[in-house]
């Protein structure tokens, strides 16, 4: 680099890639190396946007998966940032992404230190955290649980996602209504149009799925696979729905 030249700040995705190492013994009668996804000895995935948002069926292993990318960049499985440790997971029986996360390596350029891994089940734990540091160093506490669900989720999102770093998102859309997920899908919108951020996001929402840009991962138990919104099954079950109602149901009930 020539004298005086600022160094180079690297766009997004920071992480590149993910796969199983070959230097440690894999019990595939256990889970999570049993998920039929993580079936490859030879597993791998490569991130090629800012923002990858994987979408399947609940019970394939989008969470387990979500869960070791944020191990593996230095996230607690609660969620929260590096650092943070909002439960206590001594008596924990599970820790899969944990697990997962021991059996594989990750490539990054660069890699980046900060971030934030957001799960919906432990918002209210990771909040509760914040403001009782906030209030032990004598600050003003961010106050996230005086909010509506909602409210407060976006609120934390706007003041946390657009920094440099790596964010983990898993299902968001559940404490936000079809109104609130257009909101978060315009934040998403700007920490791309940034190049500060890189997201992965498991979602079960077309709302979220249809960010202009983002690379759509379908998830099942043959593997993981690079889809358009229209080849979704939320996608074509949601649009079934809204063509004819009464029909739909009266189809699904009768299943």
């Amino acid at each position: 680099m020539a004298r005086g030249q600022r160094p180079t700040r690297l766009p997004p995705p920071f992480l590149k890639r993910i796969a199983f190492r070959h230097d440690v013994a894999i019990d595939r009668s256990a889970y999570p190396f049993s998920l039929p996804v993580l079936r490859d000895d030879d597993f791998e995935f490569t991130f090629e946007q800012s923002v990858t948002i994987i979408v399947g069926e609940n019970g394939v292993g989008k969470s387990t998966l979500l869960e070791a990318v944020a191990a593996l960049a230095g996230f607690d499985q609660a969620g929260g940032g590096p650092g943070y440790r909002p439960l206590d997971h001594s008596r924990a029986l599970e820790c899969n992404g944990d697990a997962l996360a021991s059996v594989m390596r990750a490539s990054w350029l660069p890699k980046v230190g900060q971030g934030w891994f957001f799960r919906a089940e432990s918002f209210f734990a990771v909040a509760r955290y914040l403001d009782e540091a906030a209030r032990e160093s004598c600050a003003a506490p961010p106050d996230f649980l005086s909010h509506s669900h909602g409210e407060g989720f976006l609120r934390f999102f706007e003041e946390r996602c657009e920094r440099r770093g790596i964010f983990l998102f898993d299902e968001p859309e559940s404490a936000l209504s079809p109104t609130r997920q257009f909101d978060f899908l315009k934040l998403l919108r700007r920490m791309q149009a940034g190049g500060e951020t890189q997201v992965i996001m498991a979602t079960h929402s077309p709302i979220l799925m249809a960010l202009p840009g983002a690379d759509l991962v379908g998830m099942t138990r043959g593997g993981l696979d690079r889809m358009t919104l229209a080849e979704t099954p939320h996608y074509r079950l949601i649009r079934e729905f809204a063509l004819d109602p009464a029909g739909t149901i009266a189809a699904m009930l009768e299943e």
